[in-house]
């Protein structure tokens, strides 16, 4: 089947088919992209379709992206994305902009309980039982002229999701449906809740480890890295490896023969920043303790994980009930962030990040099965 391809290599173009969209119900979009060694991902190409065609758009050549971040932005018009997490870190560094009104088919197949997080080409070939061929995926999209396989791959893509939405939507109940846009808001919600420099500390590997005084120093490596790795437009591991940072803020070494030592320590990050590491490790171990972060609670001990099973059922339940995927219930970290609140003998608080539909329906279940717990205990 011959697809019908359109071209946006300028503005005027792309505001002129951007004013079209916003009368749409819904537009599917896919972005292709560079992520190999930048912090931030590079746009090689946008895809659009409506159903009929598929519209490629060129980054490369278009400057003004106020109209797209206007119809990204419009909550009338649906925007259909497939597992879209990186698409919506190119929508921001493009345009500024994140989608409202976000249904992410890959949510969708889940809520239809045909699995849990299925890969594009099972899903198209659930549903439309085509077979897609194996994908460009290391392709280079900033490369120009693009290949025709590039742009056969590309426009078949989008079109394909565009008819993927139109099945799964006639499937999901209109429950189910306001669910996936719920959870496609809060996708981009947390993108939006972007972790501070200072705060980076609390996802370092074994940060629980430490005393107080170390943590200072943990803090102070977490938030130089994530700066340095924004303004050098670097993957983070390039200015200082993961498995670096807890024995740096443990051992605070104080010359370069020490630091060399440290475990997993790239030698080029020892030439280029080395005696500024040095001087930040012992600036921050001067901290005075009045301004040392907290503790770290410690990890969950082996004994909570019976609780956690009992917790992870009841979502697994609800799942059976409701005919979706179990996976898509209750997530892991939530559930530990319940127990932490109270372990092991209570009283225990809903965590933030359970919202919505999930709170509502499954929060009071729990609290009563861990106050249950607290009863027979």
């Amino acid at each position: 089947m011959a697809i019908d391809i359109h071209w946006i290599r300028d503005n005027a173009s792309l505001a002129q088919h951007c004013a079209g969209w916003h009368s749409l119900p819904f537009v599917a979009v896919d972005t292709e992209f560079m992520r190999v060694d930048t912090f931030y991902p590079i746009a090689g190409l946008l895809q659009v379709s409506e159903g009929e065609r598929a519209y490629l758009i060129d980054p490369l050549l278009i400057d003004d992206w106020a109209p797209f971040a206007a119809l990204l932005q419009d909550p009338a018009v649906v925007k259909v994305l497939h597992a879209c997490s990186e698409d919506l870190e190119v929508f921001l560094r493009l345009t500024g902009s994140l989608p409202v009104a976000l249904f992410d088919t890959q949510l969708a197949a889940a809520y239809l309980n045909l699995g849990f997080s299925m890969g594009y080409s099972r899903l198209v070939q659930t549903v439309l039982n085509i077979e897609l061929p194996k994908g460009e995926t290391r392709s280079d999209w900033l490369q120009r002229p693009l290949s025709e396989t590039q742009i056969s791959y590309a426009a078949e893509d989008v079109l394909h999701l565009a008819e993927v939405y139109n099945l799964l939507q006639q499937q999901l109940s209109a429950e189910k449906n306001a669910w996936v846009l719920e959870d496609g808001a809060e996708l981009v919600a947390n993108l939006g809740r972007e972790i501070a420099p200072e705060d980076a500390y609390r996802e370092a590997k074994l940060a629980w480890k430490l005393s107080r005084a170390q943590l200072a120093v943990l803090r102070e490596l977490c938030a130089w890295r994530e700066r340095e790795a924004r303004a050098r437009n670097q993957p983070r591991n390039r200015i200082i490896r993961e498995h670096s940072l807890w024995p740096l803020a443990r051992t605070q070494p104080n010359n370069l023969v020490a630091l060399a030592r440290i475990d997993d320590m790239h030698p080029k990050t020892v030439r280029q920043d080395g005696e500024f590491l040095l001087q930040l490790i012992k600036d921050a171990a001067a901290t005075p303790p009045a301004e040392w972060p907290e503790a770290l609670p410690e990890p969950l001990p082996l004994e909570a994980s019976a609780l956690l099973k009992k917790l992870r059922a009841i979502g697994q339940r609800e799942g059976e009930r409701l005919n979706i995927a179990p996976e898509l219930m209750l997530r892991k970290k939530t559930l530990e962030a319940l127990l932490k609140s109270g372990y092991p003998n209570g009283p225990y608080q809903l965590p933030d990040s359970l919202r919505g539909w999930r709170r509502e329906l499954m929060g009071q279940a729990l609290l009563d099965c861990l106050a249950g717990e607290g009863e027979s205990a």
